[in-house]
């Protein structure tokens, strides 16, 4: 059977659903397919102890405007978190994180006084070494080379660790800290650090009842039809645009479209362009990605340490050779967490890191089991939980190696020869819910210009 659509966007995560929303506001007849049995990606909320709450991304940057943007043009209210500390498990401790520009100290006396590093480490980061700068080089590399290795392992790596789930000395500089680049071709990272002014900004947003709600409200009222449990096999030109293969291999459909927007992560994309866009596709298949997962865990209020009730939640270098490399305290971090049962609070931890996937090989009450070990261990906490919930995200988090700015050209270069065709999402130009929302209006741009 075939059918007519103007667009067929390709994937029901933030940057599909968006794709789908501003080409359905230009009047045209948009169709948005999710191989999944629901929409949202890696935003999704989940009942723990009969409270519904986040078990994917919990937050967005609030000082990129896209996240806020949106939110606001779709008339939902952002809150931002409570003033609660973050902290950083280093040398035996949980200690306060000091501010930074991924680990490089707005203040470093501010440092110091943490004890995040040991004396050694404190004084080869104030010793700060001039060096050249490559036109791209991994962060873990531009941030030793300048102020030490230990700066790295106990500050650079749980940061990058808790957006990425990937390595310091791997990770591009030029696609995920520019601005850190661009600081270290001017000079000094310690006094440049120094010299940015204090804002009063947030620097993160969420909704009130979690981010989970977010891909519903994009989508309601957004004027584009949604198929779920809808796995798009096949991509290929036609005479007048494309035709979309959907459905299984037993009965298959094709939809045929004057556009197509491929907002899937960057394997499947690298399959469906095998044959219309090969070097596009070769580009995306070297893209790697790291698995995740979040556990969830709701606690009787009066088992949980009262110190907790100023953090935020902490971070986890991986040197210290836990297994968690991350927890954070949803209810002291959002208040509203908080007021949906005051008797009880819900925090998570997250586990897995790129290429270390054996750590998520463990089944769902092995990694409750480490992470109950790891919280007793670090933050006291040792009571038995209420409720517990394992979220697995397998393969989400694109990982941005050395050079993936010029690769992220190269495959827009080969996608741009085909009219109507574009892509979007975290494996381009940020994996953050602002950066994928400003793919997704990049693509809209693309396959709108192209008419």
């Amino acid at each position: 059977m075939v059918r007519d659509r103007d667009v067929v966007v390709v994937g029901g995560g933030v940057a599909g659903l968006v794709a789908a929303r501003d080409l359905a506001a230009t009047g045209r007849d948009v169709l948005l397919l999710e191989g999944s049995p629901e929409i949202g990606g890696k935003l999704r909320s989940h009942e723990v102890a009969g409270l519904t709450v986040d078990v994917g991304a919990e937050a967005m940057l609030a000082r990129r405007p896209e996240g806020v943007g949106l939110a606001a043009e779709i008339g939902a209210e952002v809150v931002h978190p409570t003033t609660a500390t973050s902290g950083v498990w280093s040398r035996g401790a949980l200690r306060a994180m000091p501010r930074s520009l991924m680990g490089v100290p707005f203040d470093v006396d501010q440092l110091a006084a943490s004890g995040v590093l040991s004396p050694e480490g404190l004084a080869r980061a104030r010793a700060e070494h001039d060096t050249e700068v490559d036109d791209d080089v991994s962060v873990g590399d531009l941030v030793a080379a300048r102020l030490g290795d230990e700066i790295v392992d106990r500050l650079v790596e749980p940061l990058l660790g808790g957006v990425y789930a990937g390595h310091a000395r791997r990770i591009s500089a030029a696609a995920a800290v520019p601005q850190l680049l661009a600081m270290a071709r001017r000079g000094s990272l310690l006094e440049q650090a120094a010299a940015v002014p204090t804002s009063t900004t947030p620097v993160f947003a969420a909704l009130p009842g979690g981010m989970g709600r977010f891909p519903g409200l994009i989508a309601d009222g957004g004027g584009f039809e949604v198929r779920t449990s809808a796995t798009v096999r096949a991509l290929r030109r036609t005479p007048s645009g494309w035709a979309v293969t959907v459905g299984p291999t037993t009965h298959p459909e094709t939809i045929e479209a004057g556009a197509v927007v491929l907002a899937t992560q960057a394997a499947p994309t690298a399959r469906l362009l095998g044959e219309v866009a090969p070097r596009a596709a070769d580009e995306l298949a070297g893209v790697e990605t790291a698995s995740v997962a979040v556990v969830t865990f709701a606690f009787r209020a009066q088992d949980v340490p009262d110190a907790l009730l100023e953090r935020s939640g902490f971070l986890v270098p991986p040197v210290e050779q836990r297994t968690i490399k991350a927890s954070t305290f949803s209810f002291a971090k959002w208040g509203w967490v908080r007021d949906l049962d005051p008797d009880v609070v819900v925090l998570r931890t997250s586990l897995g890191r790129h290429r270390e996937e054996s750590t998520l090989q463990a089944d769902d009450e092995g990694l409750v089991r480490v992470s109950l070990a790891d919280l007793a261990a670090m933050a006291g906490i040792t009571a038995r939980p209420l409720d517990t919930h394992v979220q697995r995200w397998g393969g989400a988090l694109p990982q941005y190696a050395v050079g993936h700015v010029d690769r992220v050209a190269r495959i827009r270069a080969g996608v741009d020869e085909l009219p109507g065709l574009a892509v979007c999402g975290a494996a381009y130009d940020g994996v953050g819910i602002p950066a994928v929302i400003g793919s997704a209006r990049r693509a809209v741009a693309s396959v709108t210009r192209a008419e």
